[in-house]
């Protein structure tokens, strides 16, 4: 783009402001801590939205007894809150179902980092919000600053007070206005004194702890620091929405650009320290150019150190990629509003410097508006590395010219013979041939040094007068120089182009590499098959040994190695201890115990860190195989930390499932079992106390309630056995030859005096093929079946019981005409313990006879 160039409205911006269609505002209200005034300035300013004529409706608003506060409330419209019973008792709740119905112009919802009661939709308020928003509603609500998840660390060491409702800080960046509520620490202290946010005795506590002066001070920077911080990023999208050239000068940004030169890690400390004395936000960033050749592995191993040394001093990394620079870093400046730029000065050629061809040249006629710091002291590293290092550090490099000096030989042969042979024939093209296949097959450098030794044996050779590099004829210095021109150009282009192959063929592969062994890492469902995977992929991709190490029982060990399991020495496991207890590189090639003879990088997950990897030092890495192992790292980081919560989820499950089974269990117990029981024990004490004055109808009825008493109480038992002897693998199927007409007669036989009024059809046909299976449990399984109908279904209704061949079955079939199942209870019926979720259900069985059927 050019400078004059009136820019554009950023698509992404404009595309995130479209998203919003539809949906509602939320502003929030920010404080230091409680009693700031959020709530009471919230219902002020709403008063007044009502006092226009808007429809504002108060979803949940806490007073805690400030009658101030609760005096604004007064005209308002309230939304009744939602009873939720919790173990025995009912709490009362924002009802979000309400509030979505009634869609008011404008609802207060307080407290946002409020913790629901179990059984609410949403396990946070926040949630709720966010479904409101999302619904079209516009919300006001109010936050404390310690609630923020990312400050949950700081305010702990400020104030020694852990929060545990805590707020995504992603939540306050969309929020579409943020609102500091803010007053002096002495005078909240004042407030509090006088009993305006706690009741006097918690106030004094309070007072002496939480609400200490310095705590306040440091709380009341953090919210004023945030809320600048929402402010600098509404601007910037303002600004790219607008698709107004920045920078402006609102607030300081920092901007520091690295390279694969020595000068890298000391421009990334001027940048730390330029932060710190401008108390602003910071960027290491590095510009990729796709259309150049790759740096050298030296140098990518500098910008990598250089973004590693920023994230540990607190910058923010990035990867621009352009060819030209200067033209990205502007863009990049105008668009982010950054104001200060860090950027190194090599030591340019004089023509560079007078042709204004130097990079930082080029930055001061472009960059404006923006500050820009041009450090020129060098680090204290070597400025280039010997061609003794050189060859140390890459032993087979000299041999990628070889080919280009054969080439010339060759050619040189081929142009000596036609010479002889042919007289006055165009020999220069010979050379250019020469030139342009080292280019397309060796690269740029191989290229360059077959041109420069073409024009010298072309010279020497083949011009007159020969055998000397002086040159007779005006025409032949021409001509020569115009051959040199042209070698080298056509060198030089074929040869970048050979060399962004290469650079693409590599990342393609890199890229490929790592999507074949996330695939992997993905398809491990148990740690120590994810640790395995990675063990593997990770000794692949390095050519070294692998290993890694995860915690067990408070300490980090083993797991998983490639090709072999290899023993660690004591400096190897302190090395892995210190990775896994500080979250940092440790052991060879870092800054702690560089004498071990492992490598360990920490596995940092998304929650947590799920163990250390160790990795066999490798002498002549780059920076493009590092990248790799990283992000090999982070993948399988990942993968064993989504793996362990798998396990915690199916134990939690597992446990879940047995409490349940448990308290079925015990309810069964407690109650069906006791119920009959009652029920014999009362008619039984009357037969024996009343017995001779017991008309001989009543006697009866007594005894018959005995005996169903004693049945039921049978069959409950009865049950619970089965189910044990199946879950214990008791049961074994005795399969013969079986009529099923004769086993679904004895079943219906077996229930036939509790239909009482039902009425049990029975359709069988005259004949009926044989079928493999167990009379005795098939049986049992009906009866089951049939039990079960008759208990659901009503007096007087029918109930058939019926068998029928198919071409390939015999079909047992039993309908009754009773309520018949939910459908979100479907999946269940055939569950341990399972019954309808109503109180008619009660007294109907153990909830056993689907799950042994």
């Amino acid at each position: 783009m050019k400078p004059d160039e009136p820019r554009r409205p950023d698509p992404d911006a404009l595309l995130a402001e479209a998203a919003k269609a539809g949906r509602g505002r939320l502003k929030i209200f920010l404080g230091m801590a409680p009693g700031v005034g959020k709530t009471y300035e919230m219902l002020a300013q709403a008063a007044r939205r009502a006092a226009e004529g808007q429809r504002v409706l108060v979803g949940v608003v806490e007073t805690h007894g400030r009658k101030d506060t609760e005096a604004l409330t007064v005209g308002l419209e309230i939304l009744p809150r939602k009873p939720i019973d919790h173990r025995g008792r009912t709490l009362m709740e924002f009802d979000i179902d309400a509030a979505l119905a009634r869609r008011p112009e404008l609802l207060l919802v307080d407290e946002f980092a409020h913790s629901n009661a179990p059984g609410s939709r949403h396990p946070k308020r926040w949630q709720d919000v966010a479904e409101l928003v999302a619904a079209g509603v516009n919300v006001w609500t109010t936050l404390n600053i310690q609630h923020l998840e990312s400050l949950v660390d700081v305010v702990w060491k400020i104030t020694g007070v852990r929060q545990r409702e805590t707020v995504p800080d992603g939540v306050l960046t969309k929020a579409d206005e943020v609102e500091i509520v803010d007053i002096t620490p002495a005078e909240l202290r004042q407030r509090l004194a006088e009993g305006k946010v706690y009741v006097p005795e918690t106030a004094r506590l309070a007072s002496e702890n939480f609400f200490k002066a310095e705590n306040l001070t440091a709380l009341r920077e953090l919210a004023l620091r945030r809320a600048a911080q929402v402010v600098d990023d509404e601007l910037v999208g303002a600004m790219r929405r607008a698709g107004v050239a920045g920078p402006w000068v609102a607030g300081e940004r920092i901007l520091v650009l690295v390279g694969g030169d020595p000068m890298a890690d000391h421009l990334v400390r001027t940048g730390r320290r330029l932060a710190e004395m401008m108390n602003a936000p910071w960027i290491v960033a590095h510009v990729e150019r796709p259309g150049r050749t790759p740096p050298s592995a030296l140098g990518l191993s500098r910008v990598n150190d250089a973004m590693k040394l920023g994230e540990q001093l607190g910058a923010a990394t990035l990867a621009l990629t352009g060819d030209d620079i200067t033209a990205v870093v502007t863009d990049y400046c105008a668009a982010n509003n950054v104001t200060q730029l860090v950027i190194g000065k090599s030591r340019d050629s004089r023509w560079r410097e007078a042709l204004g061809r130097s990079f930082a040249s080029a930055m001061m006629r472009r960059a404006h508006g923006v500050a820009l710091h041009i450090v020129t002291e060098r680090s204290s590293d070597p400025a280039q590395p010997s061609l003794r290092q050189v060859v140390a550090r890459e032993p087979g490099a000299w041999r990628r010219y070889l080919p280009g000096v054969g080439y010339v030989i060759v050619a040189t042969l081929i142009a000596w013979y036609l010479d002889r042979s042919f007289r006055a024939s165009d020999l220069g093209m010979i050379f250019l041939a020469a030139v342009l296949t080292a280019a397309v097959l060796q690269g740029l450098r191989p290229a360059l040094l077959a041109a420069a030794m073409a024009f010298l044996v072309y010279n020497y050779l083949f011009l007159e007068p020969r055998y000397s590099f002086v040159i007779g004829s005006p025409t032949d210095i021409l001509t020569l120089f115009v051959f040199l021109a042209v070698a080298l150009v056509t060198g030089f282009l074929a040869g970048r182009v050979k060399d962004q192959q290469e650079a693409t063929s590599k990342r393609a592969a890199a890229i490929t590499s790592l999507l074949v062994a996330s695939r992997r890492l993905s398809a491990s469902a148990k740690k120590a098959d994810a640790a395995t995977a990675l063990a593997e992929q990770l000794s692949a991709a390095t050519g070294g040994k692998a290993m890694i190490l995860l915690p067990e029982g408070g300490e980090i060990a083993p797991a998983a190695a490639a090709p072999v399991m290899s023993q660690l020495g004591t400096q190897d496991m302190a090395g892995a201890r210190w990775a896994w207890e500080h979250g940092e590189a440790a052991g060879a090639g870092t800054g702690t115990l560089p004498n071990a003879a492992w490598t360990f990088w920490p596995l940092q997950g998304i929650a947590k860190r799920a163990g250390v990897a160790a990795l066999e030092p490798q002498p002549h890495g780059d920076g493009e195989s590092e990248r790799f192992v990283l992000s090999l790292l982070d993948q399988g980081a990942i993968a064993i930390e989504r793996a362990e919560l798998a396990a915690e989820a199916s134990e939690a499950d597992a446990l879940r499932r047995s409490e349940r089974l448990r308290t079925a269990l015990l309810n069964s117990i407690s109650h069906d079992l006791r119920t009959p029981l009652a029920g014999v024990l009362g008619a039984a004490t009357t037969l024996i106390e009343y017995g001779p004055a017991i008309e001989r109808p009543v006697q009866d009825d007594l005894l018959e309630s005995i005996r169903d008493e004693a049945e039921r109480l049978n069959r409950y038992v009865g049950n619970l056995l089965d189910m044990t002897r199946l879950e214990g693998g008791g049961v074994a199927p005795r399969t013969q030859a079986t009529d099923l007409r004769d086993v679904a007669s004895a079943a219906a036989d077996r229930v036939a005096r509790r239909l009482e009024k039902r009425v049990l059809t029975r359709d069988y046909p005259p004949t009926l093929s044989t079928v493999p299976a167990d009379p005795a449990l098939l049986e049992q399984a009906l009866v089951n079946i049939l039990e079960n109908a008759i208990a659901y279904s009503d007096d007087g209704s029918h109930i058939e019981a019926a068998v029928y061949e198919d071409e390939r079955n015999v079909v047992i079939s039993i309908e009754d005409e009773g309520r018949g199942i939910p459908t979100a209870q479907l999946q269940q019926v055939f569950e341990k313990f399972q019954r309808l979720s109503e109180s008619s259900d009660r007294g109907k069985g153990t909830g056993l006879g689907l799950a042994i059927a």
